[in-house]
């Protein structure tokens, strides 16, 4: 299988569809993805029955302070789980548009 050569037209083209990603949009879709995904399995943890209660994602409380495994603790592991997905999503996205920068010179 070859590779054939794009045309001017084609290559602007493609140019054009990649164009600058917003960074604040992928800031808010990783830290809702990791903030809800926290969320929810702390309150599945929770709302199981038996003990110990989610010592693994206890842990957690070492990188999260105030963080636990119960209702409360889930809001607040959201928040810092917002946080840093928003963190991850925005620093992606800038190294992806200083890569697009520097193609197209």
């Amino acid at each position: 299988m070859t590779i054939a050569k794009l045309k001017p037209s084609d290559e602007q083209a493609v140019r054009k569809a990649l164009v600058r990603m917003n960074e604040q949009a992928w800031g808010i879709a990783f830290g809702l993805v990791l903030g809800l995904g926290l969320f929810t399995a702390t309150v599945v943890l929770v709302t199981r029955v038996g003990q110990p209660v989610g010592p693994h994602l206890g842990m957690l409380r070492v990188y999260f302070p105030g963080y636990s495994v119960s209702y409360f603790g889930s809001l607040i592991g959201f928040v810092y789980c917002f946080v840093l997905g928003y963190a991850i999503g925005r620093t992606i996205v800038v190294v992806y548009n200083r890569l697009v920068e520097a193609l197209e010179r």
